[in-house]
């Protein structure tokens, strides 16, 4: 039994062998009576007995060997058992810890969508109806036909902002394209931006391939975001709108002549960081070039193959 408890299963049967090598030897060298007073056949008769003795207690040997080690096993399957409760235990509070992570990390990322929609969509027709608004003003007193107007319009994006309000608090699953193409979609948005503030602009729009919901809306969004800095900041007469396939990239670009700012003094705008971050989403990069007197550019860069299969 000590054997079962210190050595492994080769030491466990040397040392039953040795006792029953050991066993065997007292056995068979030391007979309780002499032989000089029996006859022949009660000397067969012990030397039957001695062998059956022999037998039996290797017999025993065996049975106790195998028995230990059941027990044995079945006392290391339980603190094994044991062990892996303990840890299971472990790893379940890690995961609730990570959760708690994750769910904070998600609710974050959310807040951060809702306010990029926001500020997006709602930021875009409010500035418009700004300046309807100030067109109204500038000519309240000399062109009442051309001022109201303009009241009109400033009317109408006034409702299309409570619109955007309501569907901001819906939680902000709507889609902004209304079920139309992305290419539609721009092209009304350059139109709609036209009348608003008079800047003509252009629109090339070149995509072989259908895109996710997902990006289709980033990008809209991203174009919806640079006209409306367009409108309040760079004093331009024209824009010009990209967005072009090539390479296995996608490729945006909003561009227009107005007066330019340092990058290095105005990049940290809501608006300016909720496109990049909508870039990144999608494993692309936005960049940004402008100089005080030659206009603006914002380009995007999005890998073709992730985003057919976002």
């Amino acid at each position: 039994m000590r054997s079962c408890l210190i050595f492994k299963r080769s030491g466990q049967l040397a040392v039953l062998i040795l006792s029953l090598l050991a066993y065997g030897t007292l056995l068979l060298s030391r007979p309780i009576v002499p032989e000089n007073f029996l006859p022949d056949k009660l000397i067969l008769m012990s030397w039957d007995w001695r062998l059956s003795n022999i037998l039996l207690f290797s017999l025993t040997l065996v049975f106790a060997l195998l028995l230990i080690n059941a027990l044995l096993a079945e006392r290391q399957s339980r603190e094994q058992l044991e062990i892996a409760h303990q840890q299971l235990e472990i790893i379940n509070q890690q995961l609730c810890q990570y959760a708690l992570r994750i769910e904070d990390q998600a609710t974050l990322q959310e807040r951060n969508r809702i306010a990029r929609e926001i500020h997006d969509g709602l930021g875009h027709t409010l500035a418009a109806q700004t300046i309807q608004i100030n067109n109204t003003l500038l000519f309240w007193q000399s062109n009442n036909d051309k001022a109201l107007t303009f009241l009109k319009q400033a009317k109408e994006l006034g409702a299309e902002a409570l619109l955007e309000i309501r569907r901001s608090l819906s939680v902000l699953r709507s889609n902004p394209l209304q079920g139309q193409s992305l290419k539609l979609s721009i092209e009304k948005l350059l139109t709609d931006f036209q009348q608003t503030t008079g800047i003509e602009p252009s629109c090339k729009i070149d995509l072989p391939h259908t895109l996710p919901t997902e990006v289709n809306t980033a990008l809209f969004r991203i174009v919806q975001e640079s006209l409306t800095n367009i409108c309040k900041h760079a004093q331009a007469t024209s824009v010009t709108v990209k967005l072009l396939a090539h390479a296995g990239m996608i490729h945006l670009s909003i561009e227009d002549n107005g007066k330019g700012f340092n990058p290095i003094q105005n990049t940290t705008g809501f608006g300016l960081q909720g496109m990049r971050e909508r870039s990144v989403a999608l494993g692309g990069q936005l960049n940004l070039h402008s100089q005080l007197g030659t206009g603006c550019c914002i380009s995007v860069s999005l890998p073709l193959s992730k985003l057919l299969v976002f």
